[in-house]
Order: structure tokens, then C-alpha cells, then sequence
């Protein structure tokens, strides 16, 4: 055989010319071992590596390809995952993220500088591992808790209310501010001095040397001298974004049941030498202290112990030490672990999802290298019975066939694992090592370890169980001859009680353990089972359907189908490999299109509409000529303009009951239930809210009029079945529960109360949502030329949000990539196949060729063979994913991987997981059409093949 080593040639032996007469070998010299040497016997792998180096390299490459996958794929998760930490904590909102230390200031107490820098330094010491602040950020020193009003009557009083005044003396104020006019304050506790920024300067009218009075806990009022005019340097930086009021005054507004008033709040800058005339106003002053954490350091084994290190500062040891420099009443305060929490509740929910498509692509490998053991024991098997016959030991080609594949997996694993560590490095961390990156090594080297181990061990033991006796050489192995086993039927029993507990499992307690492994399998065990139950049943119908075949015409047909129904029982793997893959895509492509309709959806209700714009401060009402502006913009549809007042006190038929609010909504009913059913967001026919005909300001006097309204169960489980008066901005009347629905376009919130706006007495329509396939920036530009307090958001932007986390993106892409690697193994486990029984296609495509079968005729032949299995595969791969989907879902909720960044909605909860139709159909085509044609380009290359070496005389193939 071509594949056994071959003697070393031996001199021929004169005719007539015996042993015993032959010359004897000359002695050796003298001082010489008389012992001749062996002669040297070339060794059994280099031997067997050169004489089927196409296999070998064969080998070679899936084992790389394979073991740089399995090392790069806990990298990929260690990247991601440690890419999510620190964009959770960098996109925090600085007020969120921020650690903020305060203690109480007794009146009139006085606070040296240098005492609160030194207590800064000694309080960052505190801060366990691995929590690190920025200390360019930092800011220390005195503010009130409580605005004071401005005396002064030359500051501005927009609707004759006083400015409020927020006094702060941050550290460090030259450092993160330019100085425009005048100088930097100093001053002291008796002459305090102050600063401003030019955006106060600009609303309030101070200027360079102005004095600012404010309430004192003393009879006369505390004076303040403005300095200088200040520019700040970054704003979005924590030291001027936790509290924006310190560089932007607000024009704020006080909620009145009649009549709406506004008002000026902005913020003095008081130089820490003048921090202790703070104790003297009435704005109960505190000092503080605020660090803002650092994130380039943190990576994902480091979310654990940041959120230990937080538990610890908000009640634990290190809270003690806090107060040991803060004082008895030092207090701590941050939502930096809200932050960490919501990081760690999104892995939690992600991890288990993506095991799923780990665990399905790991199992198509492992097959698919399985299935390449198969094809070399099966080129081999002559051989190796040929060993066995002449006395050869189990053990001993055992070894000799793990020395083989040894020395081909062990090299490829290794370069595997050295470009999964050179392609997948991970973000940048400081202190990380260069070569390997920030990533731990040990479980890339593990998984390249096992995948080495696997494809060195497949052949070895495949072929000592098969060649445990002896057996004959050609001895047939179809279907008629290999019949299922009892130790195969345990072994599938077994794995079905294993799927049968795994799925059980998953659907009465969900995905919330990631550490039961067993779960994440019970897609693969539905796999293996509807895979083991394909190849008892494929014989039977294949068998049906060749009788009524033996009445057509030709030989091609009936032939196909025989052979078909008698395919080899190693068939299992190609068809295990092919159903483990799709069911893999089906689920997969199942968890991708649930996240991308929940984000579709959370973003409809989010706006409301296709777009939306809103003042930026509640209750503005709507400049003129706006809707109109927006229904002339391209891609509009249909603007339908909406007065939303936020906060409408709701009264009880209950005298106990707790005080409640509600937004309440103005519509015109006929547009309003139009854009609900479009959107399906709590439809109702227009019917319901039709006009009373009393409205406008001839029915303020009206206050007994009944307006039927729309709620939300909250809010009409607290208004009764009765009418109840409101009092509101947009008017005095009473309303009556006419519908209940759970969510509405126009409120984000739970709570809400729909009304006709031709029934209330005061219309300032306040928000406009938008239908159609508007362009953002074209919406945008024709509401900025109309008014700039107003702003637009677009659902396409608000779905955008959703996914800016790199968890739920690199989880994404983990699992589009483990969907594309089952397909690629799916085409290798194919041609695998095809290639395994392509000698013994060739054999019988050349002897029937000799009994007047046409080239023709041969391909078609080979090719229809080759569907039967494909269509069993496909048919149960696509069975198995749809019972798997629906099977599975009651304990998979994809709500973290899809809306980790939304906010909550009362009309969307949870997303569950649904069958996605394209993902059953176009996988499964798609292997019957690959496999149709790999069978179709090997049919017409045999066809050109010579038929003298397929039939040699006494070859047994």
C-alpha cells in the first residue's frame, strides 16, 4: 500500500547460488569491534508525515484555524468586557461617577485652605484597590447647601423674583479657568472676593468690582466683591460638570397652578482665602471634598473588587477611616456603584447568551475534527488491519498514531495560540505586558491546550476502538450490515435525559447562574438528539421512496435513492456537524433579530413617533409657524402638535390617599389615534375622547364640565370611576375614565392622562411628534430657524444610543462570529464528507461506466446521492432550532444585551426570545444548495478522471 513504509532493497542473489555458499564477509580490521552496526530504519512519523504530506497539512491548518479561535475567543471576551467597565465609568455623568466626601460647617467656623488640601491628600490615601482618582480634577473647599437670594436691586428680576445664589469656593480656580477681566479673587473672611464666569457675568449684568449682597445669619446682609470674570477651561470636565450651575446660570422656573414665573439661579466663585464667610450667610455651608475615579487602569477581573472597594467606602471599614479625617459627621456620597452594579447586571445577563453560541461552535469544531480523524482512519483502515493481522498491539499503534498527529496538532496549536495573542491584544492598560497584553494568557493557552489535545487523540483512540478484534479486509459497512448498538442506544438515552434536565432547567430558573455550564449546552444536546434520531430514521422514508422509484425511467433515480437509503453509518458525524451548526445559526440569529426589533421598538416608544421636539424646559410652549415649518421638511408625513403639562396634581376620592401627579396630554383625538395604531402604543378609537362641544376661554368659568380622558392604570385607579376635578395650567374642569391603556406616544412615563384639546380653556401646545422618514438635520435646521429652545430627537438616534455600550457590542459581535465560524466548520464538515467517500464514488462512477452509464448521467447520479443527507440535515437542523427557540425562551430575556443603555418603559419590560423565520430558512437552504454543488464539481472531476486505477484487478475498494 502506498501508505505503509517501504523494505529497503536487498542486492540480488546469483541463479543456483545458496546461502551456504556464499562468500564470507571479510573480517574487520584489527583494533576494531567485531559487532557490526544495525542498519538505520527510518523513523515511523517522518516516515508517515512524508508520505501523505497533503493530509498532514490538511491537519495542520484546521487545527491552527481552530486553536486560534478557541484562544482568541476569552481574549475577545476579556476585551470587550473590559472595554464596557471603563466606558460605563467614563460615560457616567460626572455628578453620578464623582466621590464626594462633605461635613457639615458650624456657623461662623473658620476653615484654613491648607487644612482641607492636606485632609484631600490624606482622604485620597483611604481609597482601596483598585479605585484610583484623577487628581487634575480633584476639588476641594466651601459651598452652601441652600441658594440665597441676591439683595441687590440692580441684579435682574425676570417675573420680580429675586436671583438665587449658590456660593462655592472650589480650589485651584486658575487652573481651570481663564481670567477675561479683572483679577483672580483672594481676599479674606472679613473681605470676601468672588468671581464669576462670563456666561453669569453675561445673564446678570456684574462686572469687575461689583458687589453682591446676600442674607447673613447676622443682621447685615454678607458682601461679596466681584473680582474678576472667568472663562472656564474643559466644562465637560468633573471639575465644572458636577455642578453646571458654577459656569451656567439657569433661567429656572416656579410651577404655579395659575400662572407660570422665572427666575435666575447662578453661582458666586469665592476664593478659598474668603471660603470661611460662608459660615456667615444663611446658605448652610459645608466643606467638601470631590474625587473623580480614573478608568484607563480598570480591566474586566477588576469589576468585582471595584464594587467591593465602593460597599466598602459607603458603609464599611473604609468609611471609618473617611471619618477619622472628615469628622463624626463626614459623609460619603456616589453613584459610582449604581455604575459597577449596572456593569455587572449586564455581563450577567449577556455571559450566559453567549455561552450558548460558545458552546454551539465549540461542538461543530470538535465534530468537524472528529470528522477528520474519520476520513484519515477510514484512508488507513487497510493498513492498519493489515498491522493487526500480523500481531501488532493495540497499544502499540495507539502511540505510534498519537506520534503522528502529535507532531502536527502540538506545532499548529501553538502558532494558533501565538497569533490569537498578536491579533486580539485588548485595550491599552498601564503596567499590562507588552507581549501578551492585558488579557490573561493561562485560558487562551488552556483552550489552545485542549483543541492540541483533541485532534492529537481523535485518530489514536478512533482507530483502537475500531480495531479492538480483527477484522476482515473490505468488509461492508452500510446500513445493511451496521446496525445501532446497545451501547449506542444508552449513550443516546443518556444524552437526552442530559437535554431534557438542561432545557428544564433553563426554563424554570432563566439564565441567572452563568457557572451551570450544562445550561448554555441544552441547545447543542437538542442538536445531538435530533441529529442521533436523523440517522435512525433517514433509512426509513429513503427506503419508502425507492420502491414507487424502481417504475421510473433510467437507472439514475432508483440507484440515488438505494444508495442513499444505505449510506454508511459514519455518516453520523457530517450530519451531527451539519444539524449542530444550524441550530446554532437559528438560535443565534434568533437572539440577534429579538435585540434588533427591542431596540426598534424601545426607540418607537421612547419618541413616541419617527421623531419628536420639545422644549429643552418644560412647559415652553411652541413658537408660531413651527408645525407648520416641520410638515413642509422632506420625508415628513404627517406633524401632529401636542400640549404636555408635566406634574398635574391628581385629586382622590380617597381623603388619604398620598399626593399624586400625572403629565396631562392635549390632543386632537382623530391624529392622536391614528399615530397610536400606527405605532402600536396604546391604540383607541377617536371616538372615545370625543369634544363636549365646551372649550376655550368662553368655558373658563366652566368648571363643572365633564372631559372624558384616557389614563393609565395608575392614574385611573386613583381617579375612580367618578368625575374628578383637576386644576391645571390648562384649565379648571373636571375628567372621567373613559379607557385605560398602558402607554400612550405622547408620555414616556407610566403614569398619564389623555384629553381633547378643544375641551380645555388654556392651549399652549408644547411638543410635536413626527411621522415619516424625516431627515434629522434637515428637521433640525427648520426648528432652529424658528426657535433654538427647542430640541429634535429622532428614533434612528435614540436606537443608536442603545447600543453604544462595547458589552452588549462585542457580545453582538461574538455572536454573529460564532454564527459565521458553525457555517465555515458546516462547509468544511461537507467536504469532509463528500471527500471520505469519494474513492468509493469514483470505484462505482468507473465500473458502471463500463456497463454503458454516461459521463452524464454519472454526475447526476452522484450529485442526487448527495441530497437525501443534506435535506435530512437541513430539515432537522432547522426542526431543531425552532423547537429549540421556543423551548428555551421562557428562561432567556434579552433585555440587558438589547436596552443595557434605555430607559425604563412600562410597555416594554423584558424582550423575549422569538423564532426568527430567516434564520430557520436561509441556513437550511443554503446547505442543501452547498452541498448540491460540492457533490456536483466532485462528480464532473471524477468524470474527467482516467477509470484504470478504480479498476484494477484484485483492488478491493
Amino acid at each position: 500500500m502506498p501508505d505503509v513504509p517501504r523494505e529497503e532493497p536487498r542486492p540480488m542473489q546469483p541463479a543456483g547460488e545458496s546461502p551456504a555458499h556464499r562468500p564470507a564477509p571479510a573480517a574487520p580490521p584489527a583494533g576494531e569491534s567485531e559487532k557490526a552496526p544495525a542498519p538505520a530504519v527510518a523513523p515511523w512519523v517522518r516516515t508517515r508525515l512524508r508520505a501523505a504530506p497533503g493530509a498532514a497539512a490538511g491537519l495542520a491548518l484546521l487545527v491552527f484555524v481552530t486553536a486560534l479561535l478557541a484562544a482568541a475567543l476569552p481574549r475577545v471576551v476579556d476585551a470587550y468586557e473590559t472595554k464596557g467597565l471603563r466606558h460605563d465609568v467614563r460615560t457616567a455623568p460626572a455628578h453620578q461617577s464623582m466621590i464626594e466626601i462633605t461635613a457639615p460647617l458650624a456657623q461662623g467656623a473658620e476653615v484654613s485652605p491648607d487644612t482641607l488640601r492636606g485632609d484631600q491628600e490624606r482622604l485620597r490615601g483611604v481609597m482601596p484597590a483598585p479605585l484610583l482618582t484623577d487628581r487634575g480634577q480633584t476639588v476641594h473647599g466651601v459651598r452652601t447647601m441652600i441658594r440665597v437670594q441676591g439683595l441687590d436691586p440692580w441684579l435682574p428680576k425676570p417675573d420680580n423674583e429675586p436671583v438665587e445664589f449658590t456660593l462655592a469656593s472650589p480650589s485651584d480656580l486658575g487652573a481651570h479657568a481663564t481670567l477675561r477681566q479683572g483679577r483672580m479673587p483672594a481676599g479674606s473672611p472679613k473681605r470676601a472676593e468672588a468671581a464669576v464666569t462670563a456666561a453669569t457675568a453675561r445673564a446678570l449684568g456684574i462686572r469687575p468690582g461689583s458687589v453682591v449682597h446676600v442674607p447673613g445669619i447676622a443682621a447685615e446682609p454678607v458682601a461679596f466683591t466681584v473680582t474678576g470674570i472667568v472663562e472656564p477651561r474643559d466644562p465637560e470636565r468633573p471639575y465644572w460638570a458636577v455642578e453646571p450651575l458654577l459656569r451656567t446660570p439657569l433661567l429656572a422656573m416656579k410651577p404655579d397652578p395659575t400662572q407660570l414665573s422665572s427666575y435666575w439661579q447662578a453661582a458666586l466663585l469665592v476664593s478659598p482665602a474668603s471660603g470661611s464667610a460662608l459660615a456667615t450667610t444663611t446658605g448652610t455651608p459645608e466643606v467638601y471634598w470631590r474625587f473623580p475615579p480614573v478608568h484607563d487602569h480598570l480591566t474586566a477581573e477588576d469589576g468585582g473588587p471595584l464594587a467591593a472597594s465602593l460597599a466598602s467606602l459607603s458603609g464599611g471599614p473604609a468609611l471609618v477611616k473617611v471619618r477619622e479625617v472628615a469628622g463624626p459627621t463626614g459623609r460619603l456620597a456616589t453613584g459610582l456603584d449604581d455604575v459597577v452594579a449596572g456593569y455587572e447586571a449586564t455581563g450577567a445577563a449577556i455571559s450566559p447568551v453567549v455561552a450558548v453560541a460558545v458552546f454551539g461552535i465549540g461542538a461543530v469544531a470538535a465534530v468537524v475534527v472528529a470528522m477528520t480523524g474519520g476520513l484519515f482512519l477510514a484512508r488507513r483502515d487497510g493498513e492498519l488491519t493489515l498491522l493487526r493481522a500480523r500481531g501488532a498491539s493495540l497499544p502499540g499503534i495507539g502511540f505510534r498514531l498519537l506520534g503522528e498527529t502529535a507532531a502536527v496538532a502540538v506545532p499548529s496549536a501553538a502558532l494558533g495560540l501565538a497569533a490569537a495573542v498578536a491579533l486580539v491584544r485588548g485595550p491599552d492598560t498601564p503596567g499590562a505586558p507588552a507581549l501578551t497584553g492585558s488579557a490573561p494568557l493561562l485560558p487562551s493557552a488552556l483552550a489552545a491546550a485542549l483543541v492540541a489535545l483533541v485532534a492529537a487523540l481523535v485518530l489514536p483512540v478512533r482507530a483502537v476502538l475500531r480495531h479492538r478484534a480483527p477484522r476482515l479486509h473490505g468488509v461492508r459497512e452500510d446500513l445493511v450490515d451496521a446496525k445501532p448498538s446497545r451501547r449506542r442506544t444508552v449513550v443516546e438515552l443518556t444524552l437526552l435525559v442530559l437535554a431534557a434536565g438542561a432545557i428544564g432547567s433553563l426554563r424554570l430558573r432563566g439564565t441567572s447562574d452563568s457557572g451551570d455550564h450544562l445550561v448554555s449546552a441544552a441547545p447543542v444536546l437538542v442538536g445531538v438528539i435530533a441529529a442521533l434520531a436523523l440517522v435512525r430514521i433517514q433509512p426509513v422514508p429513503l427506503r419508502w421512496l425507492a420502491r414507487p422509484a424502481r417504475r421510473m425511467r433510467g437507472v439514475v433515480g432508483p440507484l440515488a435513492i438505494a444508495r442513499a437509503g444505505r449510506s454508511s453509518a459514519g455518516g453520523v458525524l457530517p450530519l451531527l456537524a451539519l444539524v449542530l451548526a444550524l441550530t446554532t445559526a437559528a438560535f443565534g440569529g434568533s437572539v440577534l433579530a429579538g435585540v434588533a426589533d427591542a431596540r426598534d421598538r424601545a426607540a418607537l416608544l421612547s419618541t413616541g413617533a419617527d421623531a419628536r421636539i420639545e422644549g429643552r424646559t418644560e412647559g415652553v410652549p411652541l413658537p408660531a409657524g413651527l408645525t407648520e415649518a416641520v410638515r413642509g421638511t422632506r420625508g415628513v408625513r404627517e406633524a401632529l402638535p401636542v400640549q404636555i403639562e408635566y406634574g398635574v396634581a391628581l385629586p382622590s376620592p380617597v381623603a388619604t390617599d398620598q399626593p399624586m401627579s400625572a403629565p396631562l396630554v392635549a390632543v386632537d383625538p382623530a391624529a392622536y389615534s391614528r399615530l397610536a395604531r400606527r405605532t402600536d402604543n396604546g391604540a383607541f378609537p377617536a371616538e372615545l375622547l370625543a369634544s363636549t362641544g365646551k372649550g376655550g376661554r368662553d368655558a373658563v368659568g366652566d368648571t363643572e364640565r365633564v372631559l372624558p380622558a384616557l389614563a393609565s392604570p395608575g392614574v385611573a385607579a386613583r381617579l375612580g370611576d367618578r368625575p374628578m376635578k383637576l386644576n391645571a395650567a390648562a384649565g379648571a374642569f373636571h375628567v372621567r375614565v373613559v379607557a385605560v391603556r398602558t402607554s400612550t406616544p405622547a408620555v414616556r412615563g407610566a403614569d398619564f392622562l389623555v384629553v381633547n384639546a378643544a375641551d380645555i380653556t388654556n392651549l399652549r401646545q408644547t411638543a410635536v411628534l413626527v411621522t415619516g422618514a424625516a431627515d434629522g438635520p434637515a428637521l433640525r435646521a427648520a426648528v432652529e430657524a424658528k426657535s433654538k429652545e427647542f430640541a429634535v430627537t429622532t428614533g434612528a438616534e435614540v436606537r443608536g444610543s442603545y447600543v453604544d455600550s462595547p458589552l452588549q457590542s462585542g457580545a453582538e459581535g461574538l455572536y454573529s462570529a460564532a454564527i459565521g465560524a458553525g457555517a465555515a466548520y458546516a462547509v468544511v464538515a461537507v467536504l469532509l464528507s463528500l471527500t471520505r467517500s469519494g474513492p468509493e464514488r469514483a470505484t462505482l462512477l468507473s465500473r458502471l461506466r463500463t456497463m454503458g452509464l454516461t459521463r452524464r448521467q454519472g454526475r447526476r447520479l452522484l450529485g442526487l446521492e448527495a441530497l437525501p443527507p443534506a435535506v435530512f440535515a437541513a430539515l432537522g437542523g432547522a426542526l431543531a432550532g425552532w423547537a429549540t427557540v421556543p423551548l428555551l425562551a421562557p428562561g432567556v430575556d434579552l433585555y440587558r444585551m438589547a436596552l443595557a443603555t434605555a430607559e425604563g418603559s412600562p410597555a416594554l419590560t423584558d424582550v423575549p426570545l422569538r423564532v426568527d423565520p430567516w434564520s430557520l430558512a436561509l441556513p437550511a437552504v443554503a446547505v442543501v444548495l452547498l452541498t448540491g454543488a460540492a457533490a456536483g464539481i466532485q462528480a464532473w472531476w471524477t468524470g474527467r478522471k482516467s477509470s484504470v486505477k478504480e479498476l484494477r484487478a484484485g483492488d478491493a475498494r
